[in-house]
């Protein structure tokens, strides 16, 4: 079942904006992520068929779950750090969930529409290395600061329509590098979320990353990771575009 809204911010923004009462935007240097005060980033590994394949790994039967620290998130267009010591940080365009009512033991995929407030993206940027050579906790390669930009906004379910047959791409110094379909997600978005609420309770402002099509760097032949200087672009169909130029930790 879901519990009721604890955050509200989508109804709000709703009634300022039929009584008039929000004030047009003026000139702005940066565009922070579309979420305040986040809880959890909860992430899907291996979620597209094309993606599992060109990483060699095997279908899931299952959600492959795993977590990503809160003050990962940034803005759409700020700086991605590559870590120190790193050689492998990898870029992952990704459909993102943002939580707006409590989702606590979903009674069924098709419950997850009533706590979903919005969508957005994310970029689930990665050190392969460090997720996958150094113990196998994929947390490690995927917590590092500056790694989730979010945004830049939050678009509610009513105006992203389908969220399953949405398309998604990524540029590394203007190469298309990813260019895929959430048609392709082996578990959709409402599969997730109710598969989620099974195991902990999701909590408006949570942010979960639905994973990502095929053309990581991981996967490429030669493998290309980032480095400083680089610049990715990214965007989803209906969420808007983000930008980040590549530094060093």
């Amino acid at each position: 079942m879901a519990g009721s809204s604890a955050g509200g911010g989508v109804e709000r923004v709703r009634s300022a904006l039929a009584e008039g009462r929000l004030p047009e935007a003026g000139p702005y240097e940066r565009v922070g992520a579309p979420v305040a005060g986040r809880g959890k980033i909860v992430c899907i590994g291996l979620n597209y068929s094309d993606h599992a394949e060109e990483t060699g790994a095997a279908i899931p039967a299952e959600p492959v779950v795993f977590m990503k620290a809160s003050n990962t998130v940034v803005g759409p267009d700020d700086e991605v750090l590559v870590p120190r010591r790193s050689v492998k940080t990898d870029y992952e365009v990704e459909l993102a969930v943002i939580l707006g009512r409590t989702a606590r033991y979903l009674e069924s995929p098709e419950a997850a529409a009533d706590v979903i407030a919005g969508y957005a993206i994310a970029n689930d940027v990665s050190e392969r290395e460090f997720q996958n050579e150094r113990g196998g906790q994929w947390d490690k390669g995927k917590s590092c600061e500056t790694f989730n930009p979010l945004g830049p906004w939050l678009v509610t379910p009513d105006e992203v329509g389908d969220p399953q047959a949405l398309g998604l791409r990524l540029w590394v110094n203007g190469e298309l590098r990813q260019n895929g379909s959430t048609k392709n997600q082996i578990f959709g978005v409402h599969h997730v979320i109710w598969y989620l609420s099974q195991f902990m309770v999701l909590e408006p402002g949570d942010v979960v990353n639905t994973g990502t099509p095929a053309g990581v760097a991981l996967g490429r032949t030669p493998q290309a990771y980032l480095r400083a200087g680089d610049v990715v672009e990214l965007e989803i169909d209906g969420l808007g575009r983000q930008r980040q130029r590549i530094g060093q930790a």
